[in-house]
């Protein structure tokens, strides 16, 4: 054989090699977004919010169900070739979700004059409690559930995935509620913003003492780092891009592919960043889209065109993800089952009990203070985000991984419930009994 006959017939099979990896994953993105889409229409049914559905339905099409009912085609679907460019997929999607959450975070909430005293309290309250409870259980659990990490690495990352709060996800739901405009809905998504600006804050910080294997000098180090990052994109990118997305708007065009293409540049030059500090790329996307926070012609046009897309298609490949790493038939045992209940007990004990006490501290009542308790307890996307980072980093096990996930499932799910059976204990019907011709009484 010749070697021009060589070399065609190696790019021949290089050829069919990528075709075949493209097959597979077109066929893996069929089966995420109509699951998703179905998810989110049953989810909507039941009262739920369709993220809830969306969320189930990843986990569904993981191990847990999908593998186990139909295991020949679960492997054939997703094990066929290697889970890299799903993996690839669902990080870029996580980017550009991010960005998108950072560009909607409405920092006019954290110097709400209203309930101010609600506000710092709930805020407060669902923090330290859940991350004391996290810190114990994850210290206590590490050596029995993640023996391969460091427990104090472990246990922090635990209370981190125990004390956030899931703004995008309640925002949603306050809004099918209609409550976005009611004193409890404002002091509840006033909290949920500080809680997450920490919860953030706190993550990125805990990455980093993770990542520097508590050394001093290296940790400092880092630290400084990051905050560098975070001090140059906001006194020097944000006033340069903000000249940039002024000078390129066309007209009545906040959103001209020119400047799309520079914001998606720009996205990823963050990720690219935060990756090389040595924390995730995710909190580079999140900063891009926070310093960009007040334009809002450019979030309301970035909503609108890129923003269905990263919902329909790149979140649900995350939630899919996260599902293939979810392995609820892993809990075999009695006593995992137990550690699952006790860590699900604890979790919402402490943001739902911390949040309530406040609220009651605060002069709210005791059916405010259940309303303000089950808004904060909803954890969902946020949580998931979180759980993925600690398995990344090995500092939690593919069993705590699950059961976090679970918690993660549970707190939002209940959220609905709670609120239909809460609201109108305080002046608030849920919006379908509203529609029904129910009396309700919204704040202005």
């Amino acid at each position: 054989m010749s070697s021009t006959q060589a070399a065609t017939g190696v790019a021949a099979s290089g050829v069919h090699q990528t075709e075949m990896m493209l097959y597979f994953v077109l066929l893996q993105l069929i089966v995420i977004v109509i699951a998703a889409r179905l998810g989110g229409v049953v989810a909507k049914r039941m009262n739920q919010s369709p993220a809830v559905g969306e969320i189930v339905v990843g986990i569904l099409l993981g191990p847990s169900l999908f593998g186990l009912l139909m295991p020949d085609v679960f492997h054939y679907v997703f094990r066929s070739v290697p889970a890299a460019p799903l993996n690839i997929l669902s990080q870029i999607g996580l980017i550009l979700l991010m960005f998108q959450i950072g560009m909607e975070f409405d920092f006019s909430h954290l110097t709400e004059k209203r309930n101010r005293k609600a506000v710092w309290g709930v805020a407060l309250a669902g923090l330290v409690a859940p991350f004391g409870l996290g810190l114990g259980f994850g210290y206590l659990a590490a050596p029995i559930l993640s023996p391969q990490a460091d427990p104090l690495a472990s246990a922090l990352f635990v209370a981190t995935a125990f004390s956030i709060t899931a703004l995008p996800i309640l925002g949603r739901i306050m809004m099918e509620f209609n409550i976005t405009r009611s004193s409890l809905g404002v002091i509840a998504i006033s909290s949920a913003a500080i809680n997450d600006v920490v919860g953030w804050l706190l993550l990125a910080l805990i990455t980093t003492i993770t990542v520097s294997h508590f050394e001093p000098v290296a940790f400092g180090v880092k630290v400084l780092m990051v905050i560098a990052f975070f001090v140059l994109s906001w006194f020097v990118a944000r006033p340069l891009l903000k000249r940039l997305v002024r000078q390129l708007k066309e007209g009545n065009d906040a959103l001209p592919p020119m400047l799309m293409g520079l914001l998606l540049a720009v996205m990823f030059l963050a990720a690219i960043a935060t990756y090389q500090l040595g924390i995730f790329a995710i909190f580079g996307g999140f900063m891009a889209g926070v310093i960009l926070h007040d334009e809002t012609e450019l979030v309301t046009a970035w909503k609108q065109r890129v923003g269905a897309f990263v919902l329909v298609f790149f979140l649900p490949i995350f939630f899919t993800y996260t599902g293939l790493r979810t392995n609820i038939g892993g809990l075999d045992t009695a006593a995992a089952w137990g550690w699952t209940a006790l860590l699900i007990a604890l979790a919402t004990g402490g943001k739902f009990g911390g949040c309530y006490l406040a609220a009651r501290w605060a002069g709210l009542n005791h059916a405010e203070g259940k309303v303000i308790g089950i808004m904060m307890n909803t954890r969902a996307l946020m949580e998931l985000i979180v759980l993925n980072v600690g398995f990344d980093l090995g500092v939690i096990s593919q069993q705590m991984f699950t059961m976090l996930v679970l918690m993660a499932i549970v707190s939002t799910v209940i959220t609905a419930p709670g609120l239909n059976a809460w609201l109108p204990a305080v002046g608030l019907w849920p919006a379908k009994k509203k529609a029904q011709g129910q009396d309700s009484r919204f704040a202005a």
